[in-house]
């Protein structure tokens, strides 16, 4: 059946899907859940690979909820109709989404960029923690137009909740890139391009900065910042000045600022 009806909490399909809450279980099945009607109208829209659709049984008659359904369907997919019992369960939020989706992940590495094309900018987020922060970012980097994300290290998963959430559909369309630090810095001499890490060490107003068109954007852990062993590979290290009290900003709120800032060079 591709189409069941779930009553219980217990039910071994619920209790698969509640894992994938946990990274370990991500990491192990390749799924992860995203939440909200938006977030998986986009998803199919972009051929994501939703492998299971879950909904309140009050919203199967509607007409986006059932042409995903037939969508999910025709691709193979599975669909669980259940109650607000088994959502809450489901669900982490005091008040769930009624719609969930499981979508299969396919990871990228850096074999994924292109580093001969002529415009790029890829935003290069080392140790980041927050999922919050990454998921925004994410969302940045879709609506300013730019390439992609390139995660380096031991950061938070982009396929957690939270950072689903936050992404607001971006994820589906925006390549997000692994790998370790060592890898990172064994493929940086093959960029021919800008690279431009923001920190308080030795840099310059942002707005000083000339951007190229091809351009790698590093950004620390929310804590420490850049570390020494990516400093060193910039060419041009930048801050943004602080006017008031607060010593510094979110790290997303500060990413977005130098991406716009950057803007007009890539998009020219």
């Amino acid at each position: 059946m591709t189409v069941k009806q779930i009553t219980s909490p217990t039910n071994p399909h619920i209790k698969d899907i509640k894992s994938l809450f946990l990274r370990k279980y991500r990491k192990s099945t390749g799924l992860f859940l995203a939440e909200g009607l938006r977030n998986l109208l986009e998803a199919a829209a972009l051929d994501a690979d939703i492998r299971q659709l879950i909904y309140l049984q009050d919203m199967r008659d509607r007409p986006d909820v059932a042409t995903l359904r037939e969508q999910i369907i025709a691709r193979g997919g599975l669909i669980l109709e259940v109650n607000q019992d088994v959502l809450e369960k489901i669900s982490r939020k005091d008040n769930p989404q009624a719609v969930i989706g499981v979508i299969r992940h396919q990871p990228k590495d850096l074999s994924a960029i292109d580093a001969t094309a002529s415009k790029a900018c890829w935003v290069v987020l080392e140790h980041i923690h927050d999922p919050g922060n990454l998921g925004t970012i994410i969302r940045t980097v879709d609506s300013v137009g730019a390439t992609g994300v390139i995660l380096v290290g031991q950061t938070c998963d982009p396929t957690s909740v939270e950072a689903v959430r936050a992404t607001m559909g971006s994820l589906f369309t925006v390549p997000v890139i692994q790998c370790s630090v060592d890898n990172f810095l064994a493929w940086l001499p093959g960029w021919d391009g800008q690279i431009i890490g923001t920190t308080l060490q030795d840099s310059v107003d942002f707005r000083s900065v000339a951007y190229s068109n091809k351009l790698l954007l590093m950004m620390g852990n929310e804590q420490s910042g850049l570390p020494p062993e990516l400093r060193g590979r910039c060419h041009h290290l930048i801050r943004l000045p602080m006017a008031g009290r607060a010593d510094s900003l979110n790290l997303a709120v500060a990413t977005g600022i130098t991406l716009y800032a950057a803007l007009h060079s890539w998009q020219a």
